[in-house]
């Protein structure tokens, strides 16, 4: 697909300052901007790629004025990052869907595929499912039984959804995830062993969550594990069973929830964040990357650190840690010193 940056500016109500004839094609970083490629300026570190990318387009704000001359066509809007968003989300849109069922593909006659469905090769789909219409199964899915999948809902290759496992409507569950496997319980025995526990519940996840590539979310011993409207999960995660994730809540890779943990709305969890058991984590609150958490933590707070402390708390302790060799040697001398004063009296 082509577009001018005409045809840009007036879907934008952006202004051009150059080439309204310039074509594109594809949309790049401004430091890897080619010809025939849209670029756009967001954060003002990058400025200086624009003077020498090879895009033939730049989104720009409208308050923005550079300081030397541009070769790239430039179309000011009120909100770079914003108009390129939705001209991500429309060409995103415009893309071709894949769809029918593919003779490879194993559905029980007691499962419902809903209208203007994928199902790729081998896809495997047990009985009582219930798939949801314009879903997209790709290749080598496992559905299990009486599993339910809402409308709209794309399950990339690999994923698999363990029986009686609940998916709402407009989810994306990345290649390898594993939604339902077994909680990690096991109970000591008298012969110094361990007795697996029964995990019986199930996994929810609600409307418009994303599940990265092999995360895995365990199911609950009782009742269900929850992961709540708007959730959004990066790849390799672990989450315990009997977890809950509250609304729009979001976290980046490798953070692992150990059982019957909760977490509130809108938190932002960074990379490898670690959290116990029975934790119980407020709305709102942020955690920084390879913190482990082992306590509560209530609404709107900032967590950093093993055991993590609160962020200014955080700050302090690291900057005298920085400074722990330099302390040290400051010590042996005040101690030589008073030594050394001591043997005089």
């Amino acid at each position: 697909m082509e577009f001018t940056a005409e045809m840009i500016a007036g879907l934008l109500g952006g202004d051009i300052v150059g080439d309204k004839s310039a074509k594109v094609h594809t949309v790049s970083s401004i430091e890897e901007g080619k010809a025939g490629s849209m670029a756009y300026l967001v954060n003002p570190k990058y400025e200086p790629y624009l003077y020498t990318t090879g895009a033939s387009i730049v989104l720009v704000d409208r308050s923005f004025s550079p300081r030397q001359e541009v070769r790239a066509t430039l179309i000011r809007v009120d909100d770079a990052g914003a108009c390129l968003l939705r001209l991500l989300e429309m060409y995103n849109a415009a893309k071709p869907q894949k769809t029918g069922i593919s003779d490879r593909a194993s559905i029980s006659s007691g499962a419902v595929v809903g209208e203007a469905c994928y199902v790729g090769d081998f896809a495997v789909i047990e009985a009582g499912a219930r798939i949801g219409d314009r879903c997209q199964i790709y290749p080598q899915v496992y559905i299990g039984d009486n599993v339910t999948i809402g409308d709209g809902t794309k399950i990339y290759p690999g994923v698999k959804i363990y029986e009686g496992c609940r998916i709402g409507s407009r989810c994306i569950l990345h290649a390898g995830a594993v939604i339902g496997a077994d909680g990690f319980g096991f109970a000591p025995n008298a012969d110094g062993g361990f007795d697996k526990i029964p995990q019986l519940g199930n996994v929810i996840i609600e409307d418009d969550v994303e599940i990265g590539a092999n995360t895995c979310i365990d199911r609950a011993k009782t009742d269900s594990t929850i992961i709540r409207h708007g959730v959004k999960l990066d790849n390799l995660i672990q989450v315990g069973h009997n977890v809950q994730i509250g609304e729009n809540t979001v976290s980046s890779a490798q953070m692992g929830i150990a059982g019957s943990s909760k977490v509130g709305r809108n938190c932002f969890l960074a990379g490898q964040v670690g959290i116990a058991d029975h934790i119980v984590i407020g709305d709102r609150v942020k955690i920084g990357s390879q913190s482990g958490i082992d306590k509560n933590i209530p609404d709107d707070e900032v967590r950093m650190g093993t055991p993590a402390l609160p962020g200014l708390k955080f700050h302090r302790s690291n900057a005298v840690f920085r400074n722990l060799p330099e302390l040290q040697q400051r010590v042996n001398a005040l101690e030589k010193a008073l030594k050394q004063l001591m043997e005089q009296q």
